[in-house]
């Protein structure tokens, strides 16, 4: 066990390399490959009608007049030493990991990332533990009675769930719950310092999130459930005496719960790199606002850490799932 989990960590390490040299690759190789200068590029790091001496500064910051391979060494090297700007009068260090320098707002971008990383966590745990109980429960009653009233109902409010998009179910709860009947609060509050209150604002969203992904789980735990149900080590199971309740919690679903390991982690995992449009309706200052603030603010930095941090979720997010598998599956190891 603990060789297989040197091996997917070495793998995973490997593949956050990939993944800022595929990050660089889209901030910084494709525009110029597109036909942009460094001087263009440089100015979309700084913001709307900015001066030609902050365009110098920038591009010589960035080293966007270097050749490639030294731009994504400074590149890697400021996220995992920290780097220094030049701005004129002043010299700012950008610490350790650096993910971007704001140059309009002269901010860094990695304080700014943690400080809204709990709005996101506490929005996606507290969702995912809605979406994964309910879309599991769901899908297992309708399994184990398949074409009763009880599975086409369900079934029927998971199509829903599925078709209905974010903006839409957001916007709705958020209008008859917040403003028509106002039972939850409109202002986000830290968990530390109200959590009847952080629970009351975010349970909108929550349930928002809920629909749309509990939808997803209960149609997989359905068609999971249906199919692990005719196999032959249940009817063996039965065969011994084994109550019906153990042959479905400890067998069935137990082999069942395999893919929605793995869209789980990929689903938790993409969360918290910033639900952007979810974040957005409630006014969640999270990691999707900040994102969207960049875009609108035309600030490239902010965008380009975002992309970092939610990459770093999404590889680690697949470790967890891979040590997962070895833990209910033993012949994962093997493998």
């Amino acid at each position: 066990m603990i060789s297989y989990i040197l091996r997917r960590t070495f793998a995973a390490v490997i593949l956050l390399l990939v993944v800022t040299a595929v990050t660089f690759a889209i901030f910084f190789l494709l525009p110029r490959l597109a036909g942009q200068s460094a001087d263009q590029l440089a100015q979309q790091y700084i913001g709307k009608s900015p001066t030609k001496a902050d365009i110098a500064a920038v591009k010589q910051n960035l080293g966007l007049d270097q050749p490639l391979y030294l731009q994504y060494w400074h590149f890697i090297k400021g996220i995992v030493a920290g780097a220094t700007y030049d701005l004129g009068p002043t010299t700012t260090h950008c610490s350790a990991p650096c993910f971007g320098y704001s140059f309009k707002n002269h901010v860094e971008v990695w304080p700014q990332l943690t400080s809204r990383i709990p709005v996101t966590l506490s929005l996606a745990v507290g969702a995912a533990v809605m979406w994964l109980v309910s879309g599991v429960l769901i899908g297992v009653v309708s399994a184990l009675r398949p074409r009763s009233f009880f599975d086409r109902a369900f079934m029927g409010v998971a199509l829903a769930g599925v078709s209905l998009p974010m903006f839409f179910t957001g916007q709705l709860a958020l209008f008859l719950f917040t403003f028509q009947w106002p039972i939850f609060g409109r202002t986000y509050v830290p968990f530390t310092e109200n959590p009847a209150q952080w629970a009351n604002t975010l349970f909108p969203a929550w349930c928002s999130l809920a629909l749309l992904y509990s939808a997803i789980y209960a149609r997989l735990t359905r068609s999971g459930m249906l199919e692990t149900m005719n196999e032959d080590f249940i009817r063996t199971a039965r065969a011994k005496g084994l109550r019906e309740r153990r042959v479905v919690t400890r067998h069935g679903l137990r082999a069942a719960l395999t893919p929605i390991i793995t869209i789980f982690g990929m689903d938790l995992g993409l969360l918290l790199g910033g639900a952007v449009i979810t974040e957005t309706v409630f006014s969640l200052p999270g990691i999707g606002q900040y994102a969207v603030q960049g875009i609108t603010d035309n600030d490239l930095p902010p965008i380009l850490g975002v992309t970092l941090l939610a990459a770093l979720f999404v590889v680690v997010a697949n470790l967890l799932v891979d040590l997962l598998y070895a833990a209910a599956d033993p012949r994962v190891r093997l493998s």
